[in-house]
């Protein structure tokens, strides 16, 4: 799981340098970006106007950086400090925001708005309250994207094994026709392959309790990481393949 959850374990570095430091390890390993930026390329161009483009829950802008180009202007919203520091550096022209979703002061109206893995971390009651809240910036006409894992990849199933939680977008496109008239129209979302590889099964193992690292949710042992790692995702060859797929949903505002 992606984006503001805790990296798990404890060390002299703090929780955001071990939270960057895994997901660093993982996105190594993965096809992920690749694909991702190359399927939100497809949907900048199909887009009638690229003025603004708003990142909620930016991160440290690495998908920030490769879609603000394509733009007149970035807004981003992201709460922890952190990360905005990151941010700054890899998008210094970005308009930041520090304020959590639901609180954020934003004016712009977006032709693209990307919420992308951070749906993890908002109660599951409140997410329809959270898209709606990002419609009323999206301008008529342009488009919300909402990214989170598929709930059936392996990546997880293994997140429900050890948790007993489950995530999926498919729920949030059925409530879509209760928010207010002509806000939003939506979907069944696309999606978008991605796939971990190592040959190294510590690495794998720390790759896996980054995906299990829940806030409020104690981190399982690491034997029955391990053991699970070797159960379901070794190759056969010596190596371990972790397939994360990702739903990506399409929520338009409609035009006037």
């Amino acid at each position: 799981m992606e984006r503001h959850g805790s990296a798990g374990a404890r060390s002299p570095q703090t929780d955001e340098d071990a939270y960057r430091d895994a997901l660093g390890r993982f996105l190594a390993g993965s096809d992920e970006k690749a694909n991702t930026h190359a399927y939100l390329r497809g949907i900048v161009e199909r887009l009638p106007v690229r003025r603004v483009f708003l990142d909620v829950g930016a991160g440290d802008g690495t998908t920030t950086r490769h879609l603000a180009p394509l733009f007149q202007r970035t807004v981003c919203i992201e709460p922890s400090a952190p990360m905005r520091r990151a941010l700054a550096r890899a998008c210094p022209r970005a308009r930041v925001v520090a304020s959590p979703i639901l609180e954020a002061p934003v004016e712009a109206q977006a032709d693209l708005a990307l919420l992308s893995h951070v749906l993890y971390y908002v109660p599951r009651t409140q997410w329809a309250a959270t898209v709606a809240r990002i419609m009323d910036w999206v301008a008529p006409g342009g488009v919300l994207l909402v990214l989170l894992q598929d709930p059936d990849n392996p990546c997880m199933r293994m997140v429900r094994h050890f948790t007993g939680l489950r995530f999926d977008l498919r729920e949030l496109a059925d409530e879509l026709d209760a928010l207010p008239p002509g806000l939003a129209r939506g979907a069944a979302p696309d999606v978008v392959p991605a796939r971990y590889r190592s040959r190294d099964v510590d690495e794998t193992v720390a790759v896996a309790c980054f995906h299990l690292s829940v806030p409020g949710i104690p981190a399982p042992p690491r034997e029955a990481v391990e053991a699970y790692v070797r159960r379901h995702f070794g190759d056969g060859e010596g190596g371990y393949t972790l397939r994360h797929d990702q739903h990506a949903l399409r929520i338009e505002r409609p035009a006037p």
